[in-house]
């Protein structure tokens, strides 16, 4: 599929969208709907269409879909359940760095929020899929992004978080362990 500016497309591994700006070899950048221009491989990203009447549905495979979602004859093992809980956390990196390529051009407040933005996304990620527990590193610094991290853990009611295993992550990670309803 070929991209092209002006194409509205999302991100497979994420809850972001955007239209594409531009192409360049092997990398698109698009424009959010916050306005940030963020780049990604093509590979990475998927078209969408807001008209269903635009999708061409000719050479469909309906059958192939249902068959997909058909649930499995064979009863889930109750094991699952007790791996989970020695699962390793999931781990989102809040170093600016690891979020965008360049900061260049924005300021310590825009930054900040960006870290945020995606914490919280990433929260509401875990929540969603039923994830136990999730480890945010945000490194030590002046404490600004891990006071502002507390203030927005403190607003989910079914989450607990405490300062990370020591020795694996210093003084620079939280923990947040989100309590599953049956």
């Amino acid at each position: 599929m070929e991209l092209k500016p002006g194409d509205k497309v999302e991100l497979l591994d994420d809850e972001l969208s955007g239209i594409v700006q531009a192409v360049d070899n092997e990398n698109v950048q698009i424009k959010t709907g916050d306005g940030f221009i963020m780049s990604f491989p093509a590979e990475q990203l998927v078209k969408i269409q807001d008209d269903i009447d635009q999708l061409d549905l000719e050479d469909f495979d309906f059958e192939e879909v249902i068959q997909e979602k058909k649930p499995d004859k064979k009863p889930k093992s109750s094991r699952a359940k007790s791996r989970d809980k020695k699962q390793p956390p999931m781990e989102v990196d809040l170093h600016v760095n690891q979020l965008i390529r360049s900061p260049r051009g924005m300021t310590n407040h825009e930054l900040l929020n960006l870290q945020l933005d995606t914490a919280r996304h990433k929260l509401e990620f875990a929540i969603r899929n039923r994830i136990q527990r999730i480890v945010f590193i945000h490194g030590v610094g002046e404490g600004v992004l891990k006071m502002e991290l507390e203030y927005l853990l403190g607003r989910y009611p079914n989450i607990k978080f405490y300062d990370a295993v020591y020795q694996k992550y210093g003084l620079g990670a939280t923990e947040v362990y989100i309590l599953q309803n049956p």
